[in-house]
């Protein structure tokens, strides 16, 4: 009998020549010495006494890095915010397993591991953690594909976690395949179904909660999901864990080999991804984000979502809107050439960007060449020419830049390039890129300040990723985009 372990080995294999082929690449955007420029990174030592292979992050009060590791352990980090960095390690708390996530709130720290959400406090003052406190461990957990990622702590003090499935195919245990709600005082609240293989899990500028998954079965890609309360988010694996979640069973389940948009009609409870990441254009295993509130110290980014990505050791970008009640957006090439695969990011109380992460023994393939770091990026004042943001519009698109652009240039519809597509939704792993188009841009209107210029087009194409060419695009003084790609996630076309 075929198993669904054993599909997943015969496709990794089927996939062989096309992972060499990825790793041979080389350069992703090809942009590392210019974005050096605007974005340098910044190493924190790790001393070799120090086992640190990153995975949570987190700012205490007192402004020290806090960093949760792979083998469970919680280091408190002063310096690391320094220039140069001067770090030093303390120990605060041992003893869980594979920390992805850490929230303090009211004097204590909250961890989520694979099975649980813990608080661990430090009860007689010595910078040492003494009390360990389950607040909930009311899911399964058996095999090392079931991750849990979660949240920072949301205003009314719950941690939001999202829980990855048993081998990428099943749900074997209570709740592998939902996020769930684990309130202040330790009860867990199902919220949705669907997920694979999620990973980061944060608000938007709106408040609204998201999650990343991964491509694999039913994801044709990379994408960000709306944590939205009673929705199905793809995956029909965990479908069988309604029972025990109070909720009402889905009339139907997706059916393979269709599509999304075809989908959402058929299952109303389906929820599509807010953004799509078009697989290794960007991203290919994306991990921990956060959202900008750095107040311009990070540069013209703020209300945006940085995200990083595990393979291919990578930072991207992210904005979100919501268009007839629900969410959708665009992602945007940021800085590459971090040390190792990354696990999550932060930002420190200086606007600057940490991000960490480690490589594992589990043949997921990394573009970074180091086992393990921390690393900080910083943002050198100077303003990059870049797409700021896109939003949709009735009729095209409004394109934000951060300077002004050469409106002769601008002005120009040829001076543009879109091309659509969307993914197969299928129970197999991943999928290409299908049902490609080629809208035409009717007409191109920048504005008096030069700062934006709206797209008007022949027509848009719901549940297609609108893959913008840029390169012809000129600013004020002449220089190009530091990066010319971006790439939109039409779900609905406004209707006014």
């Amino acid at each position: 009998m075929v198993n669904a372990r054993t599909i997943l080995i015969l496709t990794v294999l089927a996939l062989a020549p096309q992972l060499r082929a990825e790793e041979d690449l080389g350069e992703m955007w090809g942009t590392a010495a210019e974005e050096a420029k605007y974005y340098p990174i910044v190493n924190i030592p790790i001393p070799a006494a120090v086992p640190m292979r990153p995975g949570g992050l987190e700012i205490l009060p007192d402004g020290r890095l806090a960093v949760g590791t792979r083998r469970g352990d919680i280091y408190f980090v002063k310096g690391a915010f320094d220039t140069p960095p001067k770090p030093e390690y303390h120990l605060f708390a041992s003893g869980q397993d594979e920390i992805f996530s850490l929230s303090w709130r009211d004097g204590a720290m909250t961890a989520t591991t694979w099975g649980e959400v813990t608080r661990i406090s430090d009860t007689d003052g010595d910078g040492v953690a003494d009390r360990y406190d389950t607040l909930t461990n009311n899911w399964g957990y058996g095999e090392y594909h079931e991750f849990a990622f979660a949240s920072k702590h949301d205003p009314e003090g719950n941690i939001w976690v999202a829980l990855g499935l048993s081998s990428s195919y099943e749900s074997h245990n209570l709740f592998r395949g939902w996020a769930v709600k684990v309130t202040p005082d330790g009860k867990m609240i199902p919220l949705c179904s669907g997920l694979r293989s999620p990973a980061g899990v944060g608000p938007n500028a709106e408040g609204a909660m998201f999650a990343i998954e991964s491509q694999g079965p039913w994801n044709g890609c990379c994408s960000l999901k709306h944590l939205k309360e009673g929705a199905f988010l793809g995956h029909p694996a965990s479908y069988n864990w309604y029972p025990f979640s109070g909720m009402k069973v889905p009339e139907r389940e997706p059916m393979s080999d269709s599509r999304m948009g075809i989908e959402k009609k058929r299952v109303k409870e389906l929820v599509p991804p807010a953004v799509r990441f078009p697989y290794i254009k960007m991203g290919r295993s994306i991990s921990g984000f956060r959202l900008n509130k750095t107040g311009g110290k990070f540069g013209p980014f703020d209300g945006q979502l940085f995200l990083g990505d595990y393979s291919l050791s990578i930072i991207m970008r992210a904005t979100t809107e919501q268009v007839n009640g629900v969410w959708q957006g665009a992602c945007y090439p940021f800085r590459e050439g971090l040390a190792t695969g990354i696990m999550n990011v932060e930002f420190s109380p200086k606007g600057q960007l940490i991000a960490a992460g480690f490589t594992t023994n589990r043949q997921w393939p990394v573009r970074g060449t180091e086992p393990f770091a921390l690393q900080r990026i910083d943002w050198s004042g100077v303003v990059p020419f870049e797409v700021k943001e896109i939003n949709i519009r009735k009729d095209g698109f409004l394109l934000t830049f951060t300077k002004p652009v050469n409106k002769d240039t601008a002005a120009r519809p040829d001076t543009y390039t879109i091309t659509t597509y969307t993914h197969i939704y299928q129970g197999a792993y991943g999928s290409p890129e299908v049902d490609q188009t080629t809208p035409r841009i009717t007409e191109a209107t920048p504005s008096a300040d030069g700062l934006t210029v709206y797209l008007h087009l022949d027509k848009i194409t719901e549940d297609h990723i609108h893959d913008f060419d840029l390169g012809k695009v000129l600013a004020q003084a002449g220089q190009h985009l530091l990066h010319n790609k971006a790439y939109y996630t039409v779900n609905e076309i406004p209707r006014e």
